[in-house]
């Protein structure tokens, strides 16, 4: 049992393009033609090409790709825009809109052609952008899935809510979770592979793999291959297994 996943995106097209790239030579090497790949959400915000990134996803599907994307914290902040100027995600700390320069909305919007700054009403925005954002990349967003099982391996966003069945998680855990989550040294059940939390390195704890290394940040994007448990991060030199580490 193979699966490949890829941490958080942002916005960064030639960063997950130069991924897949490592992805179709350890096929190669391999001969696992059919593993999906797992994208672990946060495709916008930030980067300089969210719309880019969304399309390529999109028409990888479309043309029959085994790729998986499930719904970022960022992505599903896009689509509430979406849907409503004034919409305030539940689980966004009080006074902090999308537009504010630590999440990245502007540069999202930008990538669509739409002028985001914040001299202008946030009504005109929403109205540009609901003209600007192709009703194939709406209905994208709105359908994401929150999490993927496969083999052992559960992939979420963000985390899970330790303690919970993982057929009973919520989307807000999914897609948010923090300090509970991370702090958390219990089996689970799976490996929960997620991303949400930037890291310096891929990092695999035995109960859940990190494959967040802050691409939304200007790092580097992660790729990794997991058969089993057993992990690999994929380099330009191929395969460099990710021990676990505990402490």
């Amino acid at each position: 049992m193979q699966t490949y996943a890829i941490g958080d995106i942002h916005g960064h097209l030639d960063k997950l393009q130069a991924l897949h790239a490592f992805i179709a030579r350890d096929r190669a090497a391999y001969g696992t033609p059919d593993a999906p790949v797992v994208h672990l959400g946060d495709l916008v915000d930030r980067g300089p090409d969210s719309r880019g990134v969304i399309e390529w996803l999109l028409r990888g599907q479309k043309a029959g790709s085994p790729w998986v994307v499930l719904k970022g914290n960022h992505d599903r902040l896009f689509s509430g825009f979406l849907g409503s100027a004034h919409h305030q995600d539940p689980a966004l700390r009080h006074g902090l809109h999308w537009f504010d320069g630590m999440i990245g909305g502007e540069q999202t919007l930008t990538s669509y052609g739409v002028n985001a700054t914040s001299r202008r009403r946030v009504a005109d925005v929403h109205a540009e952008a609901a003209a600007a954002v192709p009703a194939a990349h709406v209905a994208f967003l709105k359908g994401l899935p929150t999490s993927f099982r496969r083999g052992d391996c559960l992939f979420a966003h963000a985390g899970i809510r330790p303690g919970v069945a993982l057929d009973r998680q919520v989307e807000d855990d999914l897609l948010w979770i923090r300090g509970t989550f991370l702090a958390d040294r219990r089996e689970h059940g799976a490996l929960v592979v997620h991303g949400h939390t930037p890291v310096e390195q891929v990092a695999n704890h035995g109960n859940r793999l990190n494959v967040d290394t802050g691409a939304g940040y200007g790092d580097p994007m992660s790729a990794v291959v997991i058969e089993g448990r057993q992990v690999w991060q994929l380099t330009a030199r191929g395969r460099v297994a990710v021990p676990i580490d505990r402490d």
